[in-house]
C-alpha cells in the first residue's frame, strides 16, 4: 500500500509539473520558473524536503517587482490550499517559513497581506486531515500545528512591527536597545505577551513521526528552534528593560509581567527537550537566571509577589497558562489585515542578533 501511494504521488508530481509547462504562454517566463519551483519543492515524497535550489528561486522573487513577489506568494498559497496531501502541505508551510525568515521585505510583505478577505484561520488548516496511511495521518497533526505556529509568528510580527528572526540585515546593538528603551510600559508588555505566546505555541510541536517523515520534522524543528532563540533574545532585552524600571512599575503592570513570566516558565521543560542542541547551555541558563531575577525584584517590592499572585485570580486563567485581561482582544492576522511595517517604528531595520550556537542558513539538505 505504501509503495502504491508513493507511486501515485510521483505520477501526480510529474503530471502537475508537465501541465504547468504546457499551459504556460511563455515557457521562459519568470512566473513559470517560480511556479515550477514551488511544484518541485512540494513533492509528495515524505523523505525529500524542499531542495535548496528551489527555495533560492522562490526567494529570488523578492528581488523583482511587487507583482512578481505577489505572483510567487500566490503560487505557494494556492499549492497549500488546494492539496489534500500532508507532505505537500508541510513542504508548502516550510516555504512560507523560509519567506518569513529569509525573504526580502517585498516578499514578506506580500505574504503578510495575502489574501484579501477572510478570518482568524489565516492558513485554513485547522481541520486538515490526510487519511491515506498511518504516516499521513500522523503528519496531518504536524500540518495543523505548523500552520497554527506560523499564524502566531505572523501575528507576533504584526504586534512587534518587524519579522522576528528575519536574517535580511542587522542593526547595531546600542541602537536596538535604545529603541526598546523608548517604548512605553504598555508597548513592552504587549510585545512580551506576544513573544511568550509564540514560544508557547512552538512548544506544542508534535512528537517526531516514528514511521517516516523524519527529514521533514527535523527541518521544521530546526527552523522553529532558531525562531525560539530569536524570540528569547527579544524577550531578554525587554526583561532587562523592565528590570531597570522595576521601581516605577504600577501594580497593574507588575500583574501583567508576572502573568507573562508564569506562562513563559510553563514551556521551559518542553523547550529544553524539543530544541536541545539548538542553543548553548550557558546562554539559555543566563536567560532563565534573568527571569528569576525579575521575579525576585517584583517580589521585593512593597506590595510583594504574593499579593500580585492573589490579584491574578481576578485576571483569569485560560487553558494551561495565565493570560492578561489587557490583551484579550489580541491582534491576530486575518486575511484582510495588512502588516504595515513600512510605517512602523522599526521600519527598514532588522534585529540585532545575539550570539547563539546555531547559525541560520538557507541550506536545508
Amino acid at each position: 500500500m505504501g509503495r502504491i501511494t508513493a507511486l501515485i504521488g510521483m505520477i501526480k508530481d510529474k503530471a502537475s509539473q508537465g501541465k504547468a509547462a504546457l499551459v504556460s504562454s511563455n515557457p521562459t517566463s519568470k512566473s513559470l520558473s517560480f511556479h515550477l519551483s514551488v511544484l518541485r519543492a512540494t513533492t509528495h515524497d515524505p523523505s525529500t524536503p524542499p531542495a535548496n535550489r528551489h527555495l533560492e528561486v522562490i526567494l529570488s522573487a523578492g528581488t523583482g517587482s511587487r507583482a512578481t513577489a505577489a505572483s510567487a506568494v500566490e503560487d505557494v498559497m494556492d499549492r497549500l490550499h488546494t492539496t489534500k496531501d500532508a507532505c505537500v502541505a508541510l513542504k508548502s508551510l516550510i516555504i512560507i517559513h523560509h519567506i518569513v525568515k529569509h525573504g526580502r521585505f517585498i516578499l514578506q510583505d506580500q505574504l503578510s497581506v495575502f489574501p484579501a478577505s477572510g478570518g482568524r484561520n489565516y492558513l485554513k488548516l485547522s481541520g486538515f486531515r490526510d487519511e491515506k496511511s498511518p504516516l499521513m495521518w500522523e503528519l496531518s497533526s504536524w500540518v495543523r500545528w505548523y500552520a497554527s505556529y506560523l499564524e502566531h509568528r505572523l501575528s507576533t510580527s504584526r504586534i512587534m512591527g518587524f519579522f522576528v528572526s528575519s536574517t535580511s540585515s542587522a542593526i547595531h546593538k546600542d541602537e536596538y536597545e535604545e529603541m526598546v528603551s523608548s517604548l512605553t510600559n504598555a508597548d513592552l508588555l504587549r510585545e512580551i505577551d506576544a513573544l511568550v505566546g509564540l514560544l508557547q505555541e512552538a512548544c506544542k510541536i508534535p512528537d517526531v513521526p516514528f514511521c517516516g517523515g523524519k527529514s521533514l520534522a527535523d527541518i521544521i524543528i530546526r527552523l522553529v528552534g532558531e525562531d525560539y532563540v530569536s524570540s528569547v533574545n527579544e524577550l531578554y532585552t525587554r526583561l532587562n528593560e523592565f528590570k531597570d524600571r522595576s521601581s516605577i512599575l504600577s501594580f497593574g503592570d507588575r500583574i501583567e509581567l508576572v502573568c507573562a513570566l508564569k506562562r513563559l516558565e510553563s514551556c521551559k521543560e518542553r523547550a529544553s527537550v524539543v530544541f536541545r542542541g539548538i542553543w548553548k547551555r550557558a546562554w539559555i541558563d543566563g536567560f532563565w537566571s534573568l527571569v528569576r531575577e525579575v521575579k525576585g525584584m517584583i517580589g521585593d517590592l512593597e506590595d510583594g509577589y504574593e499579593k500580585i499572585e492573589r490579584s491574578m485570580v481576578g485576571v483569569g486563567r485560560r487553558g494551561k497558562g495565565y493570560e492578561s485581561a489587557r490583551f484579550t482582544d489580541r491582534l491576530v492576522i486575518g486575511y484582510g489585515d495588512a502588516v504595515r511595517f513600512s510605517s512602523g517604528r522599526f521600519s527598514n531595520v532588522d534585529r540585532f542578533n545575539y550570539s547563539v550556537s546555531s547559525q541560520t542558513t538557507l541550506n536545508v539538505l
